[in-house]
């Protein structure tokens, strides 16, 4: 990564803060960038990358927010009275409150009333009425309620925001691989045609002077100077590819300080990607027969979200039960003397609910079961499509494999064959058309042995997106 922060100092556009951090020296040779330097520039500071991140950071937000049920609470209630010079009344209520994992809540209560006109049941103490007891759901709400429900959902939410956090970065980078693909494929087309324009213009001034010297006729020149223009020609269409895919692959590169960088000329590609790929991609040591589709990151969020749904159905199949819950509080105007709070001084009761026809509660279940069958169906087909696309992937690079092995062979043939006409017609015993002729299959021939490479390329990053890798 050293390295490629000297690299990426020769980009420009760069705000001042940028400058300070990467200062530009001057160099005369070109300046490479590898796919894993890109990569992990990507990774490291890509915006998308960063919101990714903050999918996490919302789970996690979520699941302190479920824990929030079950913190302690006080609350004070205080009411009063005056009127014409008469306290009607003044009451206090003050409870600290408890909730616990299952449905019991522990409670203490402080109550202080006074007053002309106070209800006879407020009577308490003068110096207040002192309470402790616990408040029980002994049917619905007690092995689950709404609190534990949202609290198991909010921790699966935070393993699915991690599977999801992964197939979103992987995404990016699979976008961002692909423009790196792109832009190596012009940086070779230009290769190729600055190459060949080199051949036209040797060849055209060799020409001219023959013409001139009257070894060739006038025809041969014009012919050669159609060839040259078509040379450069060709070359300038592959330029402004080459910097079309330049502008596109700086989508992707930034600075942590949210700046993005624009690609300087002299940055170019490296030509030996063909060698590192599978490393850089993590593909090197992949066995697809033996691959466990199981911790692969989309069927581990859909694994986690039928999970949230199976405790939601757990929580409307315990919506059938009736509501009862009963109270009881030990009382007592002395809470200093422990025993002082004893089964002769309290206060209880209970309160009991049940639809009688449960048409919202079936309802609400009958959602639920059809939200898990949903998942479930979902994460069968999505195993099987994800089955079918890496066995297609896999033989489409063992096709790609013997398509390169083949084009290196014409390409080969055909420089061969372009050499042999050359020296024929230096001899005198061939034509301009026919060395033109050869060298224009030989171009073509290289053209589609660089789009096969690219499609292999292509095909590699598309494995590496199905299969949710991350780079090394």
């Amino acid at each position: 990564m050293k390295g490629f922060l000297l690299n990426i100092a020769l980009f420009s556009s760069l705000c001042l803060s940028a400058q300070e951090k990467f200062p530009v020296f001057g160099i005369d040779s070109t300046s490479i960038i590898s796919l894993p330097e890109y990569l992990g520039y990507v990774k490291a500071f890509h915006p998308i990358v960063k919101q990714a991140n903050l999918v996490i950071n919302e789970s996690e937000a979520k699941l302190m927010k479920s824990r929030g049920a079950f913190d302690p609470k006080l609350e004070v209630d205080y009411d009063r009275k005056k009127f014409k010079n008469t306290e009607y009344y003044d009451k206090l209520n003050a409870a600290f409150k408890i909730p616990t994992w299952y449905g019991v809540e522990l409670k203490g209560n402080f109550e202080e009333n006074t007053g002309a006109f106070l209800n006879p049941e407020s009577n308490v103490p003068i110096d207040g009425l002192y309470s402790v007891g616990v408040s029980v759901s002994v049917a619905r709400g007690l092995l689950t309620n709404r609190r534990m429900a949202m609290l198991k959902q909010a921790k699966m939410f935070v393993n699915q925001a991690k599977a999801d956090r992964q197939l979103l970065v992987n995404n990016i980078l699979y976008q961002a691989t692909l423009s790196y693909f792109n832009w190596l494929k012009t940086y070779n087309e230009k290769r190729v045609f600055e190459s060949f324009l080199d051949n036209a213009q040797i060849r055209f001034d060799g020409i001219k002077k023959s013409y001139e010297v009257g070894d060739k006729p006038a025809i041969d020149t014009l012919e050669a100077r159609i060839t040259l223009n078509n040379r450069k020609l060709n070359l300038e269409k592959a330029r402004i590819k080459f910097v079309k895919s330049s502008l596109e692959l700086s989508n992707y590169l930034w600075l942590d300080n949210n700046t993005p960088i624009e690609l300087q000329e002299g940055i170019i590609p490296d030509i030996n990607t063909f060698e590192t790929i599978d490393h850089t991609l993590n593909t090197s040591v992949l066995d697809i027969e033996n691959l466990n589709l199981d911790e692969h990151p989309k069927l581990q969020s859909l694994g986690y979200k039928f999970q949230s749904l199976t405790i939601e159905k757990r929580l409307k199949m315990n919506n059938l039960l009736p509501k009862i819950d009963l109270q009881y509080n030990f009382l007592s105007q002395t809470p200093e003397e422990i025993n002082s709070f004893n089964t002769s001084n309290y206060k209880s009761g209970v309160n009991v609910s049940f639809p009688l026809f449960l048409r919202k509660e079936r309802g609400d279940l009958k959602l639920a079961k059809i939200k898990m069958q949903d998942t479930e169906y979902e994460i069968q087909s999505t195993k099987v499509a994800l089955k079918n696309k890496i066995s297609a992937i896999n033989q489409e690079l063992s096709s790609f494999l013997l398509q390169n092995d083949y084009t290196e062979v014409i390409v080969e043939d055909y420089s061969k064959m372009l050499n042999a006409e050359e020296r024929k017609f230096f001899l005198g015993e061939s034509s301009l058309f026919l060395v033109n002729s050869r060298e224009s299959k030989l171009i073509d021939a290289k053209l589609k042995a660089i789009s096969i490479e690219n499609d292999f390329f292509k095909t590699k990053a598309n494995l590496f997106n199905v299969l949710a890798l991350s780079i090394l």
